[in-house]
């Protein structure tokens, strides 16, 4: 769980946002569209592709890249790009086994056609690290129980929920491969329809802020970790889309410190922290020129 501040900052820039929707919707549909590269090369990453974010602009630009890769990591990143904007242009999408299975067709098209669209049967099991996925032949009644359960809950905080379909779904691990990238398409599916927008789970950090928050759940059953990090980032992608929209200038994070005397480290630390209105564009810090911390 995350704290009542927490709950309260999120619920003050939720009414903000709302505020700002009217009359810009389509700009805000083109900050999503356009964070793509870097949530599909982030989201890829996570899964040790060795696409850089150049490459990841570059291959869904329709470029042509300076370097050998896998034909496998080409279409990796096709493929997810197109989910994640299905997630950005539909967010009345109804989240249920079909449109999963549907999805993850799309997700392994022309990398494992035979594994694509569909759950794990008969002895394929699958392992990752010291965690085994759930046993195939009870993998469909798990997934049908978990998609049922979340539509059921009326009464958990909503990042509480995300938080646990995300953890159980990948306990579950459904499929034989694309486990993590439909996981985390579904979180911001979940997301965009709960009226937010997506997120980006960053690669640099997954040793430390995101893989060790799946060993705490299958030992704890507890899911508050995952709600903690999505909070972070939710708060920073709704800073993100504040500023864009009202700030009269969007400079780096370094920029400002040093405008304002501050240590960058102790500034970056308040970016994390999100106890100021920072976000990351390219992988970089940025915030509002104007901006005054207390």
């Amino acid at each position: 769980m995350i704290n009542q501040a927490t709950k309260d900052k999120i619920e003050v820039l939720r009414k903000r946002y709302e505020s700002l929707i009217k009359g810009n919707e389509r700009l805000l549909k083109e900050i999503a569209l356009a964070e793509i590269p870097e949530l599909v090369y982030n989201s890829n990453a996570i899964e040790n592709s060795t696409l850089s974010l150049e490459d990841t602009e570059i291959i869904l630009s329709g470029g042509i890249l300076g370097r050998n890769v896998q034909v496998r990591e080409v279409y990796e990143a096709k493929n997810l790009a197109i989910l994640t904007e299905s997630v950005v242009e539909n967010s009345k999408a109804t989240l249920n086994l079909k449109l999963i299975l549907g999805w993850h067709k799309i997700l392994l098209s022309h990398i494992e056609d035979k594994i694509a669209g569909r759950f794990r049967i008969s002895k394929e099991w699958v392992r990752v690290g010291n965690h085994l996925g759930a046993n195939p032949a009870f993998v469909a009644t798990l997934m049908q129980e978990l998609v049922d359960r979340f539509k059921k809950d009326k009464t958990s905080y909503f990042l509480d929920a995300i938080a646990d379909f995300h953890a159980e779904f990948e306990t579950i691990h459904p499929f034989v491969d694309g486990n993590g990238r439909m996981g985390r398409v579904l979180i911001n599916l979940q997301l965009v329809k709960a009226g937010f927008p997506p997120i980006i789970i960053p690669n640099k950090s997954k040793h430390t802020e995101y893989y060790p928050l799946f060993a705490q759940f299958q030992t704890t059953m507890k899911s508050d970790g995952f709600t903690k990090l999505f909070a972070m980032l939710l708060l920073e992608n709704l800073h993100k889309r504040i500023t864009i929209l009202t700030a009269k200038k969007i400079i780096p994070l370094s920029k400002w410190a040093a405008k304002n005397a501050i240590k960058l480290n102790v500034a970056a630390n308040k970016a994390k922290r999100q106890t100021i209105p920072a976000f990351r564009m390219r992988e970089k810090w940025m915030i509002a020129e104007e901006y005054e911390s207390n």
